[in-house]
């Protein structure tokens, strides 16, 4: 009897339904939270039997896990990305500004890993914690740079901490996801603009004009999550 060997198909099948459920894990997570996840709705949005999910994943935890740990990755890789394309004499407070712009239009609309990893941040039981925060801590350094660079070419006023100004600065960007509603009269753009604005007023040595809002961007299909859910702040 000859023993059965994977195919190339084989790998790239099962690659392909890993990828399916972690994408219905993080559209679950990113609306139920950690205590509401389960794996019947996993799967049920993934179209497949829950006990399917165990082929890949050793347990629920350690599906959220990954899901977690993805979200925080993903969204440092997007903002780096962001800063990479901007030409090269960019101002480094112009740098800040787009780099929140990044990351409000990718939590909000484009990745529901990240979605699920800011909501959730707070609530991994500390076995579980140890990756994601650690992708956290990469992320709060971008941030860190950014505003260290704003405050050596004087953009960022000598009087306010720079520690605190960034951590409210990340705190008000990732509590966005447990408030913004996709259908109400706010969209991304106008929270963009509002988001930059405000800081524009509060952190740089001389006040200037905001940018104009960008084009308006059609709402995706995210609803409200509940307003109660702790958010873990990203640490730098």
């Amino acid at each position: 009897m000859t023993k059965k060997t994977r195919t190339a198909a084989d790998e790239s099948k099962s690659a392909r339904t890993r990828e399916r459920i972690l994408d219905s894990a993080a559209h679950v997570l990113s609306r139920k939270g950690f205590a509401g996840t389960r794996l019947a709705d996993v799967a049920d949005h993934a179209e497949l039997q829950a006990p399917a999910i165990y082929y890949y994943f050793k347990s629920r935890e350690e599906l959220i896990e990954e899901v977690m740990v993805v979200g925080a990755r993903n969204i440092r890789q997007h903002v780096v990305e962001t800063l990479e394309s901007l030409p090269s004499d960019t101002r480094p407070f112009d740098r800040i500004l787009a780099a929140v712009e990044a990351h409000l239009r990718y939590t909000l609309i484009i990745s529901d890993y990240t979605t699920a990893a800011t909501r959730n941040g707070g609530q991994l039981p500390d076995h579980l914690a140890e990756r994601h925060d650690q992708a956290r801590i990469e992320y709060g350094k971008v941030w860190k740079d950014l505003f260290v660079e704003a405050r050596k070419a004087g953009e960022i006023r000598s009087d306010l901490d720079l520690g605190s100004a960034r951590m409210f600065t990340l705190g008000a960007l990732n509590w966005a996801v447990e408030w913004w509603n996709p259908d109400g009269s706010s969209t991304v753009d106008v929270l963009v603009h509002t988001a930059q604005s405000i800081l524009l007023g509060g952190l740089v040595s001389e006040p200037s004009t905001p940018p104009a809002p960008a084009p308006r961007t059609p709402p995706r299909k995210k609803p409200a999550a509940s307003r109660t859910r702790r958010v873990k702040e990203t640490a730098g």
